[in-house]
């Protein structure tokens, strides 16, 4: 997933120098026409992800120099002829065609595909010194090295990360803390700032501080064998928090950990769970053919359940609910209105009536909000069109948009509002390790039927640990079966 857009490029090239090729043979710049050259564009297509994918061919494509690049683009090229040469082989077809065309393709693929990899990569590159598309990264460093870490961790652009906060580890038994920090210029926010860095808590307050804000991973440089520093680290596998260790050598082996490297430096990385590129992919594109699917069906959802809407209640027919994502990444969720307007802000008078009583979920059994809802002077309850809507789950459809956007995913968890999260400890944080999903693990467990969120987090988490790509589907056919039995809708 790092380097698909590098993947789908090198794709684009092979095809465009097939159809170069064919044209100098042929005089012919329709390749596809023939059913015989369609077959090879095809298995020249599937061929050429095969070996970026299973021979990792893109790994540190950024990082590469021109003649390794060069390099490294020969040997991919070459496997891709080899491949298909073995093929024509194989299904004895190789008098079929033209060899001067898959020799021609193989000469213009290697030109092509190199020139294309490094216009690419000076955009990628100028785009990641932007801080753009980077994730923004906590570092735990003593105060006599921070000024140098900080330095190193800047020439990791290229990794993807963009120093965005600091915690200085010695910060409370070092007596020369405080009087550097009174030195120091200061943010808008009035927090110290090193190097443009901004030194954010106390280490005993560091985990509070990722708990309640958007930060993919943490960076640690500093001894981790004092008393602070492990819990500090506990704290952080607790919440699922992608940890990189510094290490001068080599780190101890444990589960779920591996090293790699950052910037100049060698870090043992731990993550609750690691799938492999492909597979990501694969759920990717499934997401992308799914929310394509479903932003079609809710068009018409749309246009019959809308006019119902705004006539029992003026209004826009769809809102946009602030949610928490991956990491406490904030973003609007799409959904068609089932309440009256000013909902939220009716909220904490209902509080009380909350089937959740430590307020990180919030379910009434009856929900005065919700339109068509009312209670009659004998005491009887009536509902409406609000609550048919989300019993038949027709509120969620508009989430198929933010799948499409890349926001949420078809499966994973389902995402807390900004006062529930609020109310996080760090191993409800662990429920943020994976991008948000439409349905999860709770969701086919239950739904409205668990109201004990440690349940919620427990089944949310062992989705996370054992995510596989199976998982999701078994997930996806057991929402369909709800649905349609219309079991633990709310």
């Amino acid at each position: 997933m790092k380097h698909l857009d590098f993947i789908l490029l090198d794709e684009l090239c092979l095809q465009i120098s097939f159809i170069a090729a064919f044209f100098l043979r042929q005089r012919s710049l329709s390749p596809y026409a023939s059913d015989l050259y369609r077959e090879i564009a095809i298995l020249l297509a599937l061929f050429d992800l095969l070996v970026a994918v299973m021979a990792d061919s893109m790994q540190q494509v950024l990082k590469r120099g021109y003649y390794i690049e060069f390099a490294q683009s020969f040997k991919h090229c070459l496997m891709v002829f080899l491949l298909t040469i073995l093929w024509m082989f194989t299904q004895k077809s190789s008098d079929e065609y033209s060899r001067l065309v898959l020799f021609l393709t193989f000469m213009f693929h290697l030109g092509l595909g190199y020139s294309v990899r490094l216009l690419w990569k000076r955009r990628v590159k100028k785009r990641l010194a932007s801080e753009k598309g980077r994730h923004p990264m906590l570092a735990v460093v003593d105060l006599a090295h921070a000024e140098q870490v900080i330095r190193m961790l800047e020439g990791s652009f290229l990794d993807g990360y963009r120093l965005s906060a600091l915690v200085i580890a010695d910060g409370a038994e070092n007596e020369a803390y405080r009087p550097f920090l009174e030195r120091l210029p200061a943010d808008s926010q009035g927090r110290p700032l090193i190097l443009s860095v901004p030194v954010v808590c106390e280490l005993d307050e560091a985990a509070g501080y990722i708990c309640r804000e958007w930060i993919d991973c943490v960076y640690i440089s500093c001894p981790n064998d004092s008393p602070a520093v492990r819990t500090f680290i506990g704290h952080c596998m607790e919440m699922a928090v992608t940890i990189h260790y510094h290490v001068p050598g080599l780190g101890r082996e444990t589960a779920r950990q591996f090293v790699e490297t950052i910037g100049d430096s060698t870090v043992v990385t731990n993550s609750v769970h690691t799938a492999p590129p492909g597979q990501l992919v694969l759920k990717r594109l499934m997401d992308i053919f799914g929310g394509l699917i479903g932003s079609l069906l809710t068009l018409p959802v749309i246009a019959v359940v809308g006019p119902l809407i705004k006539r029992q209640s003026p209004g826009p027919v769809l809102y946009r609910s602030e949610r928490i994502g991956q990491n406490g990444k904030r973003f609007q969720m799409l959904k068609i209105r089932s309440m009256h307007p000013g909902a939220e802000e009716r909220k904490p008078s209902l509080m009380d009536q909350n089937r959740v009583p430590d307020g990180r979920m919030f379910k009434l059994d009856f929900d005065p909000r919700i339109i068509g809802n009312e209670e009659l002077p004998d005491g009887t309850r009536k509902t409406g069109i609000g609550e048919w809507i989300r019993r038949a789950s027709l509120d969620e459809f508009p989430q198929f948009f933010n799948v499409l956007k890349g926001d949420m995913s078809l499966v994973g968890t389902r995402p807390p509002t900004p006062d529930e999260w609020e109310k996080y400890e760090y191993h409800h944080r662990a429920r943020l390790a994976t991008k948000p999903g439409m349905t999860g693990m709770w969701q086919v467990s239950g739904r409205s039927e668990i109201t004990d969120f440690e349940e919620v987090v427990r089944l949310d988490t062992a989705y996370i640990q054992n995510w596989s790509l199976g998982l999701d589907i078994k997930i996806m056919l057991k929402t369909v079966l709800k649905l349609i039995s219309g079991k633990g809708a709310l």
